[in-house]
């Protein structure tokens, strides 16, 4: 009985362990959070401005940079989704209803689902690398001495740049995801490009394409977010820098699955 007990008590310290870290880093990411929203709405009127050159310089590095890869990776999906859905709309002959699932899905839910997994990849963990290598070499604490804020001077352009950039990918990426599907079925379907555009404004509501744009301003806090945090928080040299990268893109993921989740059971589960 005492053999059970023991592994049980372990189990246990474990597990409160890990219940007690995870909910320090949620009060540390919440103070964190609101640090963010007061440089970034009530500095403003105090006379501490933004800092618009660098939000503009990270404008183009995460959205101009990122827009060859997110234009080539919905342009597959699209075409996956029609392949997908024609396989099975063709034993009922309404292979013209292979646009309103491509365009439906794509401005719902895979455009703005896609860019910021994609965007969370490759400008959320450069935002962590930075930060955190910044903080390795004590330009963090070089910034209080000049009497700036590092939330302010760093976290807000970037916030800035990346709420106004993933919108706009969004909307790319929603036009290469319906090219796709286009592409496919004017090639293999033989669905004339005209019918196949009219099918698609009929099935996309106003509501689709909003819901995906209101995701994308979310995933794109969530993304900068992750990213400053780990970057704040890194311990120790170069392998601290590295741990905290990868946390930032994994937790950054799972939160924009999670965001996506609870939006769009707040949004569509009464039909």
């Amino acid at each position: 009985m005492g053999y059970c007990v023991k592994p049980l008590a372990q189990i246990t310290i474990v597990f409160g362990r890990r219940l007690l870290t995870f909910f320090v880093h949620l009060a540390r990411i919440a103070k964190f959070f609101r640090d963010t929203l007061y440089w970034l709405l009530l500095a403003p009127w105090r006379g501490r401005s933004v800092r618009w050159g660098a939000t503009v310089v990270q404008m183009v590095r995460m959205g101009v940079d990122s827009l060859p890869i997110v234009a080539v990776i919905t342009f597959f999906v699209g075409l996956i989704i029609a392949m997908q859905s024609a396989y099975q709309l063709q034993r009922f002959g309404a292979t013209i209803y292979v646009a309103d699932l491509v365009g439906v899905s794509i401005t719902r839910e895979l455009g703005p689902l896609i860019t910021a997994i994609l965007l969370a990849g490759r400008s959320g963990s450069a935002i962590a690398a930075e930060i955190g290598t910044m903080k390795v070499g004590e330009e963090l604490d070089a910034l209080q001495t000049m009497a700036l804020n590092p939330v302010g001077f760093l976290v807000v352009p970037r916030t800035l740049a990346m709420a106004i950039v993933l919108p706009c990918l969004t909307v790319l990426a929603d036009l290469f995801g319906i090219l796709g599907g286009l592409v496919l079925g004017a090639v293999s379907l033989d669905i004339p490009v005209i019918t196949y555009i009219n099918e698609t404004t009929q099935a996309i509501l106003l509501k689709d394409f909003l819901t995906g744009l209101t995701k994308s301003v979310i995933f794109a806090v969530i993304i900068v977010q992750v990213g400053a945090y780990q970057g704040f928080s890194v311990e120790g040299g170069a392998q601290g820098v590295g741990k905290a990268t990868t946390t930032a893109v994994v937790t950054s993921i799972f939160l924009i699955i999670l965001a996506d989740l609870i939006f769009t059971a707040l949004l569509f589960s009464t039909g």
